[in-house]
């Protein structure tokens, strides 16, 4: 099975850097203990007012399971206009190229030259 990335984008009007560490600790606690999830980077450009992130899942199944949540979480907060992309991951070409902890794409340690 594939890992998939899930990659999230929308207006965001702060906060941003360490005031968004403060903000939203709490919650990046509660995305780690999601199922199936394997990291995730949190994004942000406040100069676009932009912000959101890229998810690693082990599996699709997981993936649209927490967007579908996510989606729901983020109209509570009146976030409703999602750029949002998920794609299959090409693990062994990922490790290739220096992908962190290619274990955790499903790659084994040794990858064919």
């Amino acid at each position: 099975m594939n890992a998939v990335l899930v990659h999230i984008d929308f207006a965001h009007r702060g906060p941003w850097g360490k005031q968004m560490v403060g903000a939203f600790a709490d919650l990046a606690r509660s995305i780690a203990d999601e199922p199936g999830l394997r990291w995730k980077l949190w994004l942000e450009d406040e100069t676009a007012g932009r912000a959101g992130g890229a998810y690693l899942f082990g599996n699709r199944a997981d993936a649209e399971r927490y967007l579908r949540m996510h989606r729901e979480r983020l109209a509570g907060w009146g976030v409703v206009d999602l750029d949002v992309t998920i794609r299959e991951v090409n693990a062994a070409l990922s490790a290739l190229a220096g992908a962190a902890a290619g274990t955790a794409l499903g790659v084994p340690a040794a990858v064919p030259a």
